[in-house]
């Protein structure tokens, strides 16, 4: 508009003006060309300041800070509040949240009262799952209602004391929760890598110990903030957002702590696992055979042949102390069968013990989890004669088949379970670390809404992946929910 005018007032006197020289109406277009320049940058200087002091714009003096627009409000004609989105985004934001609390609230509480209530849940080890219960338990009770006002509203209401406990039981929470899962995946690892001497360790005394470590590792984590290691502000206003600190120092070190190390752990442990289990299944195929070896070897001996056993020095160590072991069982199965004639009862018993592992209860109970299966199958009628082995054989098959698909189910239900956990929490961590080092950096407030509770949604799956590839968990949710098979 100020342009305008003066080059309209400028041709206006040079058309009165004839007279005037060349050179002369040349410097004064050049003058005034000066002069609106000026004029417009005086003018936008002067807009830009008045915006800043009136709010229209953000300014932060913060080391990382976003200039962002101001953010819309909306009146809520039901509530009588003023909300950050339309209110029928907030009613379907507070409807999908609010069902994910009470899906993770419903589903721990089972998986605690599951493990109590229920006798065959009720073993040393799965007072892992019950820690880890608890931790996203805490994080629907403590974490999850004050996080859906915040997105609904858009700013936060509560204080500033509040905002800091608030942060602190969300880094503890999840932080516990998560630590839980790598102390779950150690804990199965041990028991299947070296299942007799870790089933005389896994003692109650010892399981509380770890998980007391677990929990004190998450409260050595979320507590520095709370000590002054933080970028908070001193006042907290209304407006004042009520978030995570991003000082570079602490960031770096509670990622670390809260997943990055665990996260290795857990990869390497399951990747152990994993081979472990593939090992354990070729060593069972090949004892199979074995077995069916001696069993052709003692159908012989009841019809009354010979036949002789494979050349000692062409089989592995291992393999000659199952015949052994065969050998043995072959002479008890003899004399129960002559006390059975003598007697004229049928009775036999057979008992099948991995190579190298003494039947024990606390092996058997020990194992059960980590998929190493000891098989005592019920008393049999003992076989008269050679005709009758091979069922028995056919019967110990089955088991064994049953104890490996145990094994391969233990493993898969592992990996969905990691799989799951990176899924949900790898994008937060990658955000939370990423922004304080990246000035240009932005993210919006629905995309950090997302990413957060995409973590927190990992509390809620952790109960269903145990219901769907847990036959006891869904027998014990079944019975406590009064569900009939």
């Amino acid at each position: 508009m100020v342009s305008r005018c003066v080059v309209a007032g400028g041709m206006a006197g040079a058309a009165s003006n004839v007279s005037v020289p060349a050179d002369l109406d040349a410097a004064n277009n050049l003058t005034a060309a000066s002069a609106v320049v000026a004029a417009a940058t005086s003018a936008a200087t002067a807009i830009a300041a008045g915006a800043a002091a009136a709010g229209d714009v953000a300014v932060s003096s913060e080391p990382h800070a976003c200039i962002t627009p101001p953010p819309t409000i909306y009146d809520s004609l039901l509530l009588g509040i003023e909300l950050a989105v339309p209110e029928w985004e907030a009613a379907l934001t507070a409807l999908v949240l609010v069902a994910i609390i009470v899906l993770t609230i419903v589903g721990n509480v089972l998986v605690i009262l599951s493990v109590f209530s229920y006798t065959p849940l009720r073993i040393v080890q799965n007072f892992f799952i019950v820690s880890l219960a608890v931790a996203d338990l805490t994080v629907a009770l403590l974490v999850l209602p004050l996080n859906v006002a915040y997105a609904i509203r858009g700013r936060w209401d509560f204080g500033i004391y509040m905002c800091k406990i608030w942060l602190t039981c969300d880094v503890l929470c999840c932080t516990a929760s998560i630590l839980n899962l790598c102390a779950i995946a150690l804990d199965r690892y041990w028991a299947i890598t070296d299942p007799i001497n870790y089933a005389q360790k896994r003692t109650l005394k010892r399981v509380l110990l770890m998980i007391a470590i677990v929990w004190g590792l998450s409260f050595i984590i979320c507590c520095p903030p709370l000590a002054g290691w933080n970028n908070w502000p001193d006042v907290f206003e209304l407006e004042t957002p009520c978030m995570l600190t991003t000082e570079k120092g602490y960031v770096v070190y509670s990622s670390l702590g809260s997943f990055f190390i665990p996260l290795a752990i857990m990869s390497i442990v399951y990747a152990e696992i994993f081979v472990a289990t593939r090992r354990r299944l070729r060593e069972r195929a090949r004892a199979s055979k074995l077995n069916a070896v001696r069993q052709t070897v003692v159908s012989a001996s009841d019809d009354g042949g010979r036949l002789a056993l494979p050349d000692q020095e062409s089989v592995s160590s291992e393999t000659n102390h199952n015949e052994q072991q065969g050998s043995v069982n072959s002479s008890r199965r003899d004399k129960s069968k002559r006390r059975a004639k003598k007697s004229g009862k049928k009775k036999s018993s057979h008992l099948l013990a991995p190579p190298h592992t003494p039947v024990t209860p606390a092996t058997e109970d020990s194992t059960r989890d980590a998929g190493e299966v000891l098989l005592l199958p019920p008393p049999l009628p003992a076989p008269t004669t050679g005709k009758r082995s091979p069922q028995v054989f056919q019967f110990i098959e089955e088991k064994q088949r049953i104890s490996l698909s145990k094994e391969r189910r233990a493993a898969r239900t592992l990996g969905i379970i990691m799989g799951v956990f990176i899924l949900c929490w790898l994008p937060f961590f990658l955000m939370y670390v990423i922004v304080p080092f990246c000035e240009s950096c932005c993210p919006s407030a629905k995309f950090v809404n997302f990413i957060t509770w995409l973590g927190y949604i990992n509390s809620a799956l952790n109960p269903i992946i145990y219901t769907i590839f847990n036959m006891d968990f869904r027998r014990a949710f079944k019975k406590l929910l009064h569900i009939k098979s």
